[in-house]
C-alpha cells in the first residue's frame, strides 16, 4: 500500500506536513507533477493543491520531464537533481513524473484555499516556571 510524507505550502511561505497511508493515498497515485488536484483529498477543505516534486526512499527527485514513474539516468545541465554545473552537464539518476508507491516526499502547492491553522499548544505554568529559573541561574 502507498505510504506518503505531503509537504503543502502556500503563496506566502507557510507549510504544513502531515502523512497520508494506505486508502487515504491511494487517490494520489497515478497523478503528475504539474497536476492540479482537489485538497478534500489530503484533508484540507475546499481547495485546490497543485503537485510541484517529490523524491523516493533513497532520496532521487522526482523531474518533470522524465515521463512515468521510472528511475533513469538523464544528462542534464540545469533544474532539479542537478547542482552547481557551471556549463557542463552530468549523467543523474532521477525518478519520473508519475506519483507511484515507491514515492515517499510528495511537495503540493496550495492553488486555492486556505492552510488549516496549527492551534497553540500552552504550557502548563508549572512547567514554564522552572525552564525560567534555569535562565536565571546560568
Amino acid at each position: 500500500m502507498a505510504q506518503f510524507k505531503l509537504v503543502v505550502s502556500d503563496a506566502t511561505g507557510r507549510s504544513m506536513s502531515q502523512e497520508l497511508k494506505d486508502k487515504a493515498a491511494q487517490p494520489l497515485v497515478g497523478s503528475r507533477i504539474g497536476s492540479v488536484i482537489d485538497s478534500s483529498v489530503i484533508g484540507i477543505a475546499g481547495g485546490k493543491v497543485k503537485i510541484t516534486g517529490g523524491s523516493d526512499k533513497s532520496g532521487t527527485p522526482m523531474r518533470s520531464d522524465v515521463h512515468g514513474g521510472v528511475k533513469k539516468y538523464v544528462l542534464m545541465s540545469e533544474g532539479v537533481g542537478a547542482r552547481n554545473l557551471e556549463g557542463g552537464r552530468i549523467r543523474k539518476l532521477v525518478r519520473g513524473n508519475m506519483v507511484t508507491e515507491e514515492i515517499y516526499q510528495l511537495n503540493l502547492s496550495l492553488v486555492e484555499g486556505k492552510l488549516p491553522e496549527k492551534p497553540k499548544e500552552e504550557v502548563p505554568a508549572a512547567e514554564a516556571a522552572p525552564a525560567k529559573e534555569e535562565k536565571k541561574k546560568k
